[in-house]
């Protein structure tokens, strides 16, 4: 098995703490692992984006133009990776944002209303959580608790007292993803 993934959107979202989580999640599964964040000067506001390859086999390289599976969080990350998603991969997005809404059709498409749900929740700060809880429920390529054992170390210890509503925000993502209809290039 071996999963390739961007996750891309704007810095502050959240988008390499993901990446760094499904990396750590890997490496408690005994997988090999390739985490590679790429993202501008700017602290928050500008693109980011990071290449995540999860596999049972050796990595020949971190550097990817198709992916298994894309996470796009905003329109120029959807511009720039919907056409790189392999045909027979998945697109997960965020409406949030969103003008023009992905058009193939060979592809399985999902959304997620993250930001919208990160609000309901009372903390903006767990909408990358619920995204890639969405993401696990399409492709549990790690199991949950890995996840969560991920989330540990990525989080420094003054913040573990948020753990709980981070696990209640990766469940919310499994529960609230739906899939998207497209025909003829459509979205309906």
């Amino acid at each position: 098995m071996t999963e390739e993934i961007i996750i891309a959107g704007f810095g502050g979202q959240g988008v390499l703490s993901m990446g760094k989580i499904l990396a750590y999640s890997g490496i408690m599964q005994d997988q090999e692992v390739s985490w590679m964040p790429s993202y501008g000067p700017e602290m928050r506001g500008g693109t980011a984006n990071v290449t995540v390859i999860l596999s049972d086999d050796r990595i020949s390289s971190p550097y990817l133009k198709l992916y298994d599976s894309a996470i796009v969080l905003n329109q120029q990350s959807m511009d720039k990776f919907e056409e790189s998603v392999k045909p027979g991969g998945i697109l997960l997005y965020d409406p949030n944002g969103i003008s023009h809404h992905p058009s193939r059709t060979d592809i399985s498409v999902y959304q997620i209303e993250g930001n919208k749900l990160a609000s309901e929740m009372g903390n903006k700060k767990i909408f990358n959580m619920i995204i890639l809880g969405a993401f696990l429920k399409i492709k549990p390529i790690v199991k949950l608790d890995n996840v969560i054992e991920g989330l540990k170390k990525s989080l420094p210890e003054r913040y573990h007292h948020l753990l709980p509503i981070n696990e209640e925000a990766i469940t919310m993502g499994m529960n609230k993803v739906i899939p998207i209809k497209i025909e003829n290039g459509i979205f309906v």
